[in-house]
């Protein structure tokens, strides 16, 4: 446990935020996992609504620093190769 007042604040603000992003890190997985039975299920509409979704999570997400750029940035290709996939197919 901190001693000084100012590493007490601290540890309470790092706990809020460490709350925030889990609540929006569990909303991304479950938009990830409704994409991928989407695309599973070859449903090309569905898939796309939330792949649009599911894009500016990520972009509010790095927008707020819960994920980094990147990251953000490969979960948003790896789901378009997909869905590119599944139109052509």
């Amino acid at each position: 446990m901190p001693n000084k007042a100012s590493a007490k604040k601290a540890l309470r603000q790092s706990d809020r935020r460490t709350e925030r992003n889990k609540i929006v890190k569990a909303e991304i997985k479950s938009l990830r996992i409704k994409l991928r039975k989407a695309i599973d299920a070859t449903n090309v509409s569905t898939a796309e609504e939330v792949a649009k979704t599911l894009g500016k999570k990520l972009d509010k997400a790095v927008a707020k620093n819960v994920y980094k750029q990147n990251t953000a940035a490969r979960y948003k290709a790896r789901f378009m190769k997909k869905i590119n996939a599944l139109k052509k197919a």
